[in-house]
């Protein structure tokens, strides 16, 4: 598990094909500081695995779906990534619950600058804008980004807005994004539960209700005693 805190940027060293996939060799001094075989490390927010690694790099298979899902595809030797360690039980939550498991990618369609700022609005499939809220937590390239604006549902083209700190910009690849780039998404794995859920109790709702929900059977009236049936006494009151 990550936390979409970006350690450092890495580069892309080597890139050889691997049966369906690739073996990518990155350049990641710091993360690699205390890496060991089998160790997890995000790259632009897609989990790897390391399986070699030297003073200042690590080797990482890429499977095929991972490349169908990621801006990996295609990804060459130059290429500067966003690299996070995978996080510690005891170390601080700074940003969200961030698996390395990517939902697809998002198109940049409009970066503007501000005073101190930059924000981005990105495109993205029609099946996760409903995973997507505005002030809710989504990760672009692995970074952990606060949404400042969504599209209405009634949009044609679902989009996002994310707001970039002058450290965000200096401290990751999004500094350098423009319009027209692909970038690595993953939506809030809360979401992503909840969603699953209700796919799957919607169609149960009515016979749950019927079966868990019914009003219970009346119980039967009891008759009234007779007059002819004797009492018992209580012995309320008081002993004999």
């Amino acid at each position: 598990m990550f936390t979409g805190i970006v350690e450092e940027i890495g580069e892309v060293l080597a890139v050889e094909p691997s049966g369906d996939g690739v073996r990518v060799t990155l350049r990641a001094p710091r993360a690699v500081a205390d890496a060991s075989h089998g160790d997890s490390i995000a790259v632009s927010g897609v989990c790897l695995t390391v399986v070699d690694q030297g003073p200042d790099w690590f080797t990482a298979d890429v499977m095929r779906q991972t490349l169908d899902m990621s801006t990996l595809s295609g990804v060459e030797a130059g290429r500067v990534v966003n690299l996070e360690r995978a996080t510690q039980a005891h170390g601080r939550l700074g940003g969200h619950i961030v698996q390395g498991h990517i939902d697809g990618t998002g198109e940049v369609l409009e970066v503007r600058p501000g005073a101190q700022w930059r924000v981005l609005r990105v495109a993205l499939p029609a099946q996760l804008a409903p995973l997507v809220v505005d002030k809710g937590s989504i990760a672009v390239d692995g970074v952990s980004l606060t949404v400042s604006a969504a599209s209405d549902a009634s949009e044609p083209q679902q989009w996002f807005e994310v707001s970039l700190i002058p450290e965000t910009l200096a401290a990751t690849t999004l500094g350098a994004r423009v319009a027209g780039d692909r970038v690595n998404l993953e939506t809030d794995i809360l979401a992503r539960h909840v969603q699953r859920l209700l796919a799957f109790a919607a169609p149960a709702a009515p016979a749950l209700r019927e079966a868990h929900f019914a009003a219970p059977a009346a119980p039967a009236l009891r008759e009234a005693p007779s007059s002819s049936t004797p009492q018992l006494d209580t012995n309320e009151g008081g002993s004999r």
